[in-house]
């Protein structure tokens, strides 16, 4: 089965990456992790989670992390997310904060962003595996080139997408956005070492769902429904 059977929509731009000496690389990379019996994060059935949730002609906002959650339980292929139950990381406390000062939206008592990713939010990992316990460690093995080519491939084939990059990491990836035909948006990292020094006040949220709806586009609910 092809790695991107359940995202269709995305398949014809990318799938030629699977065949490519970077990827391949990577395969060997992961299966030799497996092979070590190294327990890798998210699940294999979640490595490509935030395009198959969000359709490549559905997207309205792209939203880079780094690395997945390396933690037991909390990453599923949505960067900044964790599954239901999971204690909200800092950071997603601190995005949700910038929220509630930007748009009045209270916090939500859980850090699962999947209903964001339905609406159009691609929330897409730089890098998408990681080791238990060992943060950064699938750095460097090839993700990064693929992201890009998701990065590149929503930059020509969609209208009117925003992008918010937070942090320098991110804002080097996003380096290649056509800002005439896209809004980009830049603020330090949600993190609790940078939220201080830009990102409380950024009104990112609000700013986005302007340009969304000046270009006729439909904004975003950035309020969560609460979990069952």
């Amino acid at each position: 089965m092809s790695a991107l059977a359940h995202a269709p929509t995305w398949a014809p731009y990318l799938s030629a990456e699977f065949d490519a000496p970077y990827m391949q690389a990577l395969k060997s990379f992961l299966r030799q992790e497996k092979d070590q019996h190294k327990i890798i994060y998210p699940h294999s059935d979640h490595w490509f989670h935030a395009l198959e949730v969000t359709p490549l002609d559905q997207v309205k906002v792209v939203i880079i992390g780094q690395d997945p959650y390396h933690q037991p339980g909390q990453a599923h292929g949505l960067c900044f997310s964790v599954k239901p139950g999971v204690k909200t990381p800092p950071s997603l406390v601190n995005i949700y904060k910038e929220l509630e000062t930007d748009l009045g939206i209270p916090r939500a008592n859980h850090g699962y962003l999947e209903n964001w990713a339905q609406q159009g939010v691609l929330l897409l990992n730089a890098v998408l595996t990681v080791q238990d316990s060992n943060a950064a460690s699938h750095q460097g093995k090839g993700w990064e080139q693929f992201t890009d080519k998701v990065i590149e491939v929503v930059n020509q084939e969609c209208e009117h997408v925003v992008f918010l990059l937070w942090g320098s990491y991110a804002q080097k990836k996003g380096a290649v956005i056509d800002q005439s035909r896209h809004f980009v948006l830049k603020a330090p990292h949600p993190s609790p070492l940078a939220a201080h020094r830009g990102f409380f006040g950024c009104k990112h949220f609000s700013q986005a769902n302007a340009y969304l709806q000046k270009k006729g586009r439909e904004a975003i609910n950035w309020s969560l429904p609460d979990l069952k």
